[in-house]
């Protein structure tokens, strides 16, 4: 899936501007006071239909539901359930790369290895946002860049896109978003007795 594999890296091609770097750190401030929370989201990528998702986060660990798939991450293992063939693939997980996109650290990744500017103010959905739009500083990447709307009220994340090396672009819009739901660590962890039949396939 494209929300959990895009590598992010690029050839600094921009500095840190300040006034991006102030609303990212005051995006961020607001994230790291909740301890979970959850989000409706509307995925589209170019020339595809737009999808219906939902994503849980809780530290490191997250839980992903996207067009007939559902990523389960612990923090050491990432299970990823295929619907249509009842399949899981089960592989390790390391929370301290830096190569995968992680949805748990959308609120956090401008702040290794990257260069970010301010864009301008937009609206999206009649609400005021500031557009940041950020640069990986490595080579050989396959995202040009990622582009996040911060609400100009409440610094809560409207939306990112990310578009890579070929020019194409996906697009996440938040629609609904709930901050420190009561969640257990055992929702993240993928459970075959849940699902009859289910085809294991383990990559580790």
């Amino acid at each position: 899936m494209a929300l959990v594999a895009v590598m992010l890296t690029l050839p600094a091609l921009a500095q840190k501007d300040k006034r991006a770097g102030d609303i990212l750190d005051a995006m961020s401030k607001k994230y790291k006071t909740y301890k979970t929370y959850q989000a409706s989201f509307s995925f589209t990528g170019d020339g595809a239909a737009p999808l219906k998702g939902d994503l849980t986060v809780k530290d490191q660990k997250f839980r992903l539901k996207l067009g007939g798939q559902e990523v389960f991450n612990d923090g050491k293992t990432m299970s990823t359930y295929i619907k249509e063939s009842n399949e899981v693939n089960v592989q390790d997980y390391d929370g301290s790369a830096n190569n995968d996109f992680n949805p748990s650290r959308i609120y956090s990744i401008y702040k290794k290895g990257f260069n970010y500017r301010f864009v301008g103010d937009q609206k999206l959905a009649g609400k005021p946002v500031e557009v940041v739009e950020l640069t990986p500083e490595k080579k050989n990447t396959q995202v040009s860049k990622v582009q996040i709307s911060v609400d100009k009220a409440d610094k809560s994340i409207r939306s990112w896109q990310i578009t890579d090396k070929a020019g194409k672009k996906t697009t996440y819009s938040i629609s609904k978003f709930t901050p420190n739901v009561a969640i257990t660590d055992a929702y993240f962890v993928f459970d075959k007795a849940k699902y009859p039949g289910v085809e294991v396939v383990d990559l580790r």
